[in-house]
């Protein structure tokens, strides 16, 4: 019986994130979410308390893919700037794969939605930065690398060229991919990276 809550509970989750992708812009109600999932209102309180909830249950999914597979990432990969290319490139491609979620990454889903949901995307944020900072970290230490400007400037820049294309993909309504042109501006981020 718990196996089958599970399901419900991911297809309400895979439904949020289709009417996300289906209605750039929109806002999803309850309501709406309740005939996309073909169950009553009352039956989805029954698996998530509120809305908000139900993002959370989004936000950990995207927390729990990413994570993990950087943590594989690093543990795969021993070079630094490899590692780098490496998250960067999962963000993107993540976030191209799930455009509905990368409307919740933006805040574009969360307009008028519980304040929590928007520090919780800015956690997620922060720990991929904190990631890119601790490896430009190591870089020096375990391969005598040392970035142009300090770690935590040099991660911060990493994090904005990678947000700026995940934002632009939600205003282009997706039609602009965040990993389009990704494998010719990498070069030039990676140029200055390191000091010579």
């Amino acid at each position: 019986m718990s196996e089958q809550k599970v399901s419900r509970k991911d297809q309400i989750l895979q439904a949020l994130a289709h009417m996300l992708e289906a209605e750039p812009g929109g806002r999803i109600t309850t309501a709406g979410l309740a005939r996309e999932v073909g169950v009553s209102e009352a039956a989805l309180y029954r698996h998530f308390p509120s809305k908000a909830k139900m993002f959370e249950g989004l936000i950990n999914f995207v927390d729990e893919t990413v994570f993990s597979r950087i943590n594989r990432i690093l543990q795969e990969t021993p070079d630094a700037l490899a590692q780098t290319e490496q998250i960067l490139t999962l963000l993107l491609t993540f976030t191209e794969r799930n455009p509905g979620i990368t409307r919740l990454l933006t805040g574009d889903a969360l307009a008028g939605e519980n304040e929590r949901l928007r520090q919780r995307i800015e956690q997620f944020f922060d720990r991929v930065e904190s990631q890119l900072k601790q490896l430009l970290r190591d870089a020096e230490f375990k391969q005598g690398l040392r970035t142009s400007a300090t770690p935590a400037v040099t991660a911060n820049l990493l994090l904005a060229a990678a947000e700026g294309r995940i934002a632009q993909f939600v205003r282009s309504g997706f039609r602009q991919p965040p990993t389009q042109g990704w494998q010719e501006q990498w070069p030039l981020l990676a140029a200055g990276l390191f000091r010579d």
